[in-house]
């Protein structure tokens, strides 16, 4: 943590709820009744593995975490390696992957009208993504909807911050300009 600076320094004082919980919380929204068969899952910013790490040793299958920090992806190999995770790390900036995926995850990595454009180009259609957010949510997603649709949009109340919710946002594409 000293050396990397992994997670925020106000979270270590409760490492699990903030971290472990946080993360394992994501894994019911990663099945959707209209994906009946979900496909390759990508931990966008993955960091110090939050929620990649934790959702695979779960059993979340075909996890990849990406993560363009080399120190921070050398210490996510490390915890795979040590807690046998079906996971595999892309030490790569998001914009520079170039495999799709069917499920798209991201724990504060960025803002969400930010998250949709690194993570669109990577996302299978069909695909959805699971974005956990903190009391700003409601403020993020109305922002994202004056440029992308979605063919749905679920929220859910996290359960390790009363203040927080988790996104399931299902087919995420811009909008088309106006002609007015």
């Amino acid at each position: 943590q000293k050396t990397i600076n992994l997670v925020g320094p106000s979270t270590l004082a409760d490492p699990w709820r903030r971290h472990i919980l946080d993360s394992a919380q994501l894994l019911p929204y990663l099945s959707h009744p209209h994906f009946p068969e979900n496909g390759p899952v990508a931990d966008l910013g993955a960091g110090a593995g939050f929620p990649g790490i934790v959702l695979s040793i779960l059993g979340v299958p075909d996890l990849t975490l990406i993560e363009s920090d080399s120190r921070k992806a050398t210490f996510m190999r490390e915890a795979i390696r040590i807690t046998e995770a079906p996971a595999k790390v892309l030490n790569k900036r998001v914009e520079a992957v170039t495999d799709s995926f069917s499920i798209i995850v991201s724990r504060a990595l960025a803002p969400l009208d930010k998250l949709l454009i690194l993570a669109r180009p990577i996302l299978s259609s069909p695909g959805f993504c699971v974005f956990p957010k903190g009391e700003g949510a409601d403020r993020e997603l109305t922002v994202a909807a004056e440029r992308w649709r979605f063919d749905s949009v679920e929220t859910f109340t996290s359960l390790t911050d009363p203040d927080g919710t988790i996104l399931r946002l299902t087919h995420p594409h811009l909008r088309e300009p106006s002609l007015a």
